[in-house]
């Protein structure tokens, strides 16, 4: 009797009497360890376990830091072309969506620095969505805010208003695409779940960003610059 598991011999014992009941008693184990590995084995045979390549790569150590120096110049030049964007658009508006915008990165490398992520090319592009995420809150709101100074109320009032109607939209499209992350994290290859999970913690740091962070500048600024605040 032979005991074969991917084609290797573990165990040969010999078998002297007869086997009653489908059991069976093998002898002459040296020690206790060579019993207990023989167990392992015919465990690990028991399960139906195969193995499938998912995904296989090969990429060069050159390759590699080509790619996160491409993606770190692509984030560097669309930030500073929405930054730019912004103060030309908005104005004073604009300067402080571009304040809150670098907290918001300061944040996001916070807390991936926190969880000891590794800055791979994914990872670049869900910073750089959820920096667009995080002006598009911002355009939102003031264009809400140009909507309320419309119609003559103060400078405060407007600004109240408009933080209070733009934020179901502001809360809704953040939901939708968090709920999207979790999916993309759930089902996705490596890379996609990279991608994923910085967008999910772009989403959270860039809505605290765009709303609390914004409105308690404007509220300082509003006490003391109220003249000189504008939205274009």
């Amino acid at each position: 009797m032979a005991i074969v598991l991917d084609n290797a011999v573990f165990s040969a014992p010999v078998v002297r009497n007869k086997i009653i009941g489908g059991h069976s008693q093998i002898e002459g184990m040296d020690n206790l360890d060579e019993a207990r590995l023989l167990e392992i084995v015919l465990k690990a045979g028991a399960l139906p376990a195969p193995v499938e390549i998912v995904e296989q790569r090969s990429v060069g150590a050159s390759l590699g830091e080509d790619s996160i120096r491409s993606g770190l110049i692509s984030s560097m030049v669309a930030t500073a072309i929405t930054i730019f964007f912004m103060f030309f658009y908005y104005r004073t508006g604009g300067a402080v969506a571009n304040i809150a915008l670098v907290f918001c990165v300061l944040f996001l490398v916070a807390v991936l620095a926190a969880f000891q992520a590794t800055l791979t090319l994914p990872g670049i592009a869900g910073i750089i969505l959820t920096l667009a995420m995080s002006v598009d809150a911002n355009v939102l709101i003031y264009e809400r805010i140009r909507e309320e100074l419309a119609t003559g109320k103060t400078l405060l009032a407007a600004i109240d208003a408009g933080y209070k109607k733009a934020f179901t939209a502001i809360f809704d499209s953040n939901l939708t695409t968090l709920i999207t992350g979790v999916i993309l994290y759930q089902f996705g290859p490596g890379p996609v779940q990279g991608f994923a999970l910085t967008l999910m913690i772009g989403i959270v740091v860039s809505m605290f960003s765009a709303i609390f962070i914004t409105r308690v500048m404007f509220e300082v600024l509003a006490d003391k610059y109220a003249s000189k605040i504008n939205f274009g």
